[in-house]
């Protein structure tokens, strides 16, 4: 089925300290995002970039010193009403900016799922689990805490109300292979389906993302991806300021994203933390571009599938 794809650049690089996320969008653009949808069948209306309102006046502040703090929380008050909106008009991509990005998109989308009375559903395909709050992360850096803000854990007083918490079992971490020991116990404490890379080493992609498919396709939910650049094994994508040794492999990375194709389930997407100023001639952003075919359509050759089954 063809979709109204709607892309918004999120060009958020306040969450971590590496320069260069500013240049995310515009590497996807470049690198014919757009003109590949529409190739599959797909409209597109491209919505430019977002922007924050400098005008806006956080709060408060965290106990501790977090980087920049006001900025992220700006950019969390402007992507949560693009992505509400968004998820109103088609099927929304996110084109990012750091991850911290996640903290407004996956507020957007779970704002519309309220609206709807939907359950929502986040598929966080990662390095890292992000499960940091201002007061355990050691870097302060924000993109490191979207999962925790999303889950609703203490401690984010200093960012916009999170609409509506996502529950632990609608959460799944997939391709995790870098937890700071706070967030470990943290994890261990709560109910989210945590697949790191041992587990999919033993088991092969497919099975534990089945078995997350179908709690999505029983609840009729909404299911969010976020797929960050660190997903992937460096060898196969540089373009990302916190490369982790052992990711995902070109095949695997296809092999979930025409999973995910096939389950007709996804309803909306994040691109996060590509940084083209570390990347090499645009190979990154490509392979980004091309797993986002494979999410939308893209195959070798039709054939059958049975995504429920055994």
């Amino acid at each position: 089925m063809s979709k109204k794809c709607i892309l918004v650049g999120a060009p958020v690089e306040s969450g971590q300290r590496v320069p260069g996320c500013t240049m995310g969008p515009a590497a996807y653009r470049v690198a014919g995002l757009g003109a590949m949808l529409e190739d599959l069948g797909h409209s597109v209306d491209d919505w430019g970039d977002a922007a924050v309102d400098p005008a806006i006046v956080p709060p408060g502040a965290s106990a501790r010193v977090v980087h920049a703090e006001a900025e992220t929380y700006r950019w969390t008050v402007a992507l949560t009403d693009v992505a509400r909106r968004a998820m109103g008009a088609g099927f929304p991509i996110f084109l990012g900016g750091d991850h911290a990005m996640g903290l407004g998109t996956v507020a957007g989308v779970a704002a519309h799922a309220k609206t709807t009375g939907k359950p929502l559903f986040v598929l966080w395909l990662d390095a890292h689990s992000d499960f940091h709050t201002p007061a355990t992360s050691s870097s302060g850096n924000y993109h490191g805490m979207p999962v925790a803000y999303l889950a609703g854990r203490e401690g984010f007083a200093a960012l916009p109300p999170f609409p509506a918490p996502i529950p632990d079992g609608n959460i799944c971490l997939f391709g995790i292979r870098s937890v700071d020991e706070g967030e470990g116990k943290a994890l261990q404490r709560r109910g989210i389906q945590v697949n790191d890379m041992r587990v999919l080493d033993e088991r092969g992609v497919i099975a534990p993302l089945r078995e997350f498919l179908q709690k999505v396709e029983h609840a009729k939910g909404l299911l969010h991806v976020s797929l960050d650049v660190d997903f992937l094994d460096p060898a196969i994508a540089p373009g990302v300021g916190t490369t982790v040794p052992g990711g995902a492999t070109f095949r695997e990375a296809h092999l979930v994203m025409e999973f995910l194709h096939e389950s007709k389930l996804v309803t909306s997407l994040d691109l996060a933390e590509l940084n083209p100023f570390l990347d090499e001639r645009g190979r990154t952003a490509r392979l980004m571009v091309d797993l986002v075919a494979s999410l939308m359509g893209r195959k070798v050759f039709d054939r059958p599938t049975r995504v429920g089954g055994g």
